[in-house]
């Protein structure tokens, strides 16, 4: 049951420019997804990532695009719901031969719950972060984790599951990731303040 930095991949759904401005806690789900994507990266856990309907939907959000373009990591376009149903994303994900697969990304209720429904049919163990999850509506994000939840799925945070990659303090990727963490602080911080005013 326990995730490592070897035996998981991070698969990041849809997190798109012109989606964003309608989903439920926007920045917060952003700021969550680039604290993962340099804690993936920092521990070398494998990234793969997708957009739905670029044309539409607009591209990845530009600062997890400089991210991902940073690692050459490119963003898999798909048509279907479900990263799975997609064949180059599917043979992406399958081909890293990793149980646990670690979700997060938009929407909730509607891509990422197909992906995380199809990964464990495919004998795969998704883990779904809840906070760098979302959707446009509150009772549609709360169902999915639920649904997700009670057919397998594993919920966690993000800090959490960072510091389950690290696994032990006092090495200097555990030191590199506390900068990541305090950025994280500090942009839930600001974003909270936002929210006040």
């Amino acid at each position: 049951m326990l995730t490592t930095r070897d035996n998981s991949s991070l698969l990041v759904v849809d997190i798109q420019t012109r989606l964003l401005p309608q989903i439920q806690n926007a920045e917060s789900i952003v700021a969550a997804n680039a604290f993962l994507l340099k804690s993936a990266h920092l521990f070398k856990v494998p990234i793969v990532a997708t957009v739905q309907y670029v044309k539409g939907l607009g591209p990845t959000h530009p600062h997890l695009a400089d991210l991902l373009a940073g690692w050459d990591v490119q963003p898999i376009e798909k048509a279907t719901f479900s990263s799975l149903q997609d064949a180059v994303c599917k043979q992406a994900v399958m081909s890293l031969d990793r149980p646990f697969v670690v979700v997060v990304g938009i929407e909730s209720h509607v891509c990422v719950q197909q992906t995380v429904l199809d990964l464990i049919e495919e004998g795969k163990r998704p883990i779904v972060v809840r906070d760098a999850v979302s959707s446009r509506r509150v009772a549609d994000l709360e169902t999915s984790i639920r649904r997700m939840e009670s057919v397998g799925a594993i919920i966690t945070s993000a800090e959490s599951l960072a510091f389950t990659w690290c696994h032990e303090s006092g090495t200097p990727e555990f030191k590199e990731m506390l900068g990541f963490v305090k950025e994280f602080d500090v942009a839930r911080g600001a974003i909270n303040t936002d929210s006040k005013k």
